[in-house]
């Protein structure tokens, strides 16, 4: 039941007020000066205060002013019913922060319509508070889960640069959100052989970034079954073909199961004599970068995993010589734009990639986000932003 505090040092008129409002379904207070006001505020925290404003000790002006100072009580509304009908008058005390002000003599109807009034507007903005903060409790939570899967996201990216006989990495990741749709990898197959791979996932956000989970986990908790082969002779495994791995992948993440396709690169690297073997499932070309400066980009595979096409992936294979680099990364390099929506475009890429060709790959990865900032102005990424670089040294 709503509280209403009639404040007034005339004893008659509180009575006047009391007996227009018994009937009604209020709890009401009586205050006979603005610091017995105050107290009761503080100790009631009523609803509605409807004071008078010339009173001894503390006038109305000065309630009002100290309620509204005061974070305990600033949120209680006051109307002013007072003698005082000169404009002026009414300009003050709305400016210090009452809702409303009631010249006397009053009428019954009107004062009722009034605090109705006055009442339904606090309840309404008691339930719009309430509403903002299960939303931002809500948004506490949905942070706090973004920033979980954020984790496991980062969780599937090397931990550190890994060290391979004869071979050098360094890597870029940005989502464009907290968490995205792309991811990379590499790690050692055997003694002989390391895998890399870059995917990237249809759409942003978490329902993208939890199928990169899926794939990912796929790939290297199941790497017996996908990545090798058992046979019955020594070395008693084979390592599948990039192109059985893509089709492998392709059977189990069919677009039904999450309504995602990925793109993707998968490559095998003979860390001995430099063979790599390859397959691009409709991803962006990866960049054999020699180390005379010359390109050549890496095609061979089929098209989009999880679409079901039926059409075969096809291998390709590259030897690679020391100091011979191989660039993975997703489109959202090549389709950075500027403001006016030019494409950063693969040209500018590869333009920029042989013009680093002699500084270490991270400084060459640096320089990559260094030349995407100056193509827009900034670095925000509009898409899932990923560069995975490898030097063969063999």
């Amino acid at each position: 039941m709503d509280k209403i505090l009639i404040v007034d040092d005339s004893a008659t008129i509180r009575k006047l007020l009391l007996f227009h409002l018994k009937n009604e379904p209020y709890v009401l207070l009586e205050s006979c000066d603005g610091l017995q006001a105050l107290d009761a505020c503080l100790r009631e925290h009523p609803d509605l205060v409807i004071s008078d404003i010339q009173m001894p000790q503390l006038d109305g002006y000065g309630l009002c002013r100290r309620l509204q100072q005061d974070p305990r009580t600033q949120d209680i509304p006051i109307i002013f019913l007072s003698a005082r009908a000169e404009a002026a008058d009414k300009i003050k005390g709305l400016e210090l922060g009452a809702v409303d002000y009631i010249i006397k003599p009053f009428d019954r109807g009107e004062i009722l319509v009034r605090i109705r009034n006055q009442l339904k507007i606090r309840h309404l903005t008691r339930s719009l508070m309430d509403a903002n903060r299960q939303l931002r409790e809500k948004q506490r939570r949905i942070a706090a889960d973004l920033e979980a899967a954020a984790q496991i996201q980062k969780s599937l990216l090397p931990a550190a640069v890994p060290r391979f006989s004869h071979v050098g990495v360094a890597w870029r990741f940005f989502p464009c959100e907290q968490v995205g749709g792309d991811v990379i990898n590499i790690f050692q197959l055997d003694e002989e052989h390391l895998s890399a791979f870059v995917l990237d996932v249809s759409g942003h956000g978490v329902p993208s970034a939890m199928v990169t989970v899926s794939v990912c986990q796929a790939l290297l908790s199941k790497s017996d079954s996908i990545l090798k082969r058992p046979i019955s002779h020594a070395p008693f495994y084979e390592l599948a073909a990039p192109a059985q791995v893509l089709t492998r992948l392709d059977q189990e993440f069919p677009f039904e199961r999450f309504e995602k396709y990925f793109t993707m690169v998968y490559l095998v690297l003979n860390i001995r004599s430099g063979r790599v073997r390859y397959c691009n499932a409709a991803h962006p070309r990866p960049v054999l970068l020699r180390e005379d400066g010359r390109l050549e980009m890496l095609e061979s595979g089929g098209t989009v995993i999880g679409m079901g096409t039926g059409v075969p992936f096809e291998d390709s294979e590259v030897c690679l010589q020391s100091g011979d680099r191989i660039f993975l990364y997703t489109d959202g390099i090549v389709e950075y734009a500027d403001p006016s929506g030019e494409f950063f475009g693969e040209e500018r890429f590869c333009h920029r990639l042989q013009e680093t060709r002699t500084i270490s790959l991270d400084a060459v990865c640096e320089s990559v986000i260094q030349s995407m900032t100056a193509h827009s102005g900034e670095f925000t990424p509009q898409d899932d932003i990923t560069l995975l670089a490898l030097e063969f040294q063999g």
